[in-house]
């Protein structure tokens, strides 16, 4: 039986700590440190499963970096783990820290940029991705300083609840999405004609090489979506990965929102492929039902992806804290876009 439920064992604070790629004696320490700073209702379920927390970083589905005393006491955890269409893409995140090691010590930054540094090392990993969160701009600063470049905003992506324990969100809470290339994979993408000025502020300065071309095809009849949603009920958010538009596409979405609806989905995402041709298309068609622009996604599918999104209620626009003028620019496109969207 798995006992980390009861697994209630405190530290002491003071000692010195390192941080190195994750061991198996490990996994107890990240399990107790998520339930001390979350609580028992954590929403991934890997990080208060020790047994699983073991197996998907055998696996490198997860590569965590773990904070450690001389004792082998885990005073804090961050990982990259993969969360995009493609599983060469990781995300940077997942991060947690024992109380008693916070404040100026560092650890959370180290961690990262652990993670970061080992992440070159694995040939698997083409590209790394944070969400830095819009209720404060510690985290959009850290990814700036290590190299990330903005490139979409997710509005609205999790609950307040979420964030109760410490306090810090009123109203849900937003999330940019920032990019960082490992292995390089230049390629054609195909730019929607309604974000194509957007599209190419947001391209600036991509650590990679992109054939950038207009959407001008028209879906070749026959041809059948390939759509793959994933919801997160605890969040309310609906993840949808649209790898290959068809014929059918719009019929897929009606079905595919009521569906959403039902479950009580707040916040859906759509992720459109850009080495599609015809991909165009299919954002008129979303743009039509009240979708709004969310940005660029950089090897998302291994190619690029287009984040489209619609918010059931209103965005709390008004929590978004932002640090630098590049989010600035991005949060003003994107609430540009879903003004548009209510007014149509």
């Amino acid at each position: 039986m798995n006992d980390d439920t009861t697994d209630k064992y405190d530290i002491e604070p003071g000692q010195d700590w390192e941080v190195g790629l994750f061991r198996p004696e490990d996994a107890k320490g990240v399990v107790h440190i998520f339930r001390s700073v979350y609580g028992d209702g954590y929403p991934v379920r890997t990080y208060v499963d020790s047994q699983l927390l073991t197996k998907e970083n055998a696996a490198r589905t997860i590569i965590s970096s773990v904070a450690r005393t001389p004792r082998g006491d885990v005073v804090g955890h961050n990982a990259l783990f993969n969360s995009a269409a493609h599983p060469g893409t990781y995300e940077v995140g997942a991060g947690a820290v024992h109380t008693a090691y916070r404040g100026g010590k560092g650890i959370f930054t180290r961690m990262v940029n652990h993670g970061l540094e080992v992440a070159a090392t694995f040939p698997q990993v083409n590209a790394v991705f944070g969400e830095p969160v819009c209720n404060h701009v510690f985290s959009q600063k850290l990814v700036d300083k290590a190299g990330f470049v903005l490139r979409a905003l997710e509005v609205d992506l999790m609950p307040a609840k979420a964030y109760e324990k410490e306090a810090s969100a009123q109203g849900r809470v937003a999330a940019f999405l920032a990019f960082r290339t490992y292995r390089t994979r230049p390629h054609t993408i195909y730019l929607p004609a309604v974000y194509l000025d957007i599209l190419r502020f947001l391209y600036d300065n991509l650590d990679d090489d992109r054939d950038f071309r207009m959407s001008e095809d028209v879906v070749p009849p026959g041809t059948v979506s390939d759509i793959r949603p994933r919801v997160f009920d605890f969040a309310g958010v609906a993840k949808v990965a649209v790898h290959k538009p068809g014929v059918d596409f719009s019929s897929k979405i009606d079905g595919l929102e009521r569906e959403l609806r039902e479950r009580h989905v707040q916040v859906i995402q759509i992720w459109l492929n850009l080495a599609c041709p015809w991909v165009g298309e299919s954002a008129e068609t979303l743009k039509r039902r009240g979708y709004f622009l969310g940005g660029a996604l950089p090897r998302w599918f291994d190619s690029d992806g287009l984040l489209m999104q619609k918010i059931l209620k209103r965005p709390n626009w008004e929590q978004i804290c932002l640090y630098g003028d590049r989010a600035a620019e991005i949060l003003k496109q994107v609430r540009a876009d879903w003004e548009r969207s209510i007014q149509e």
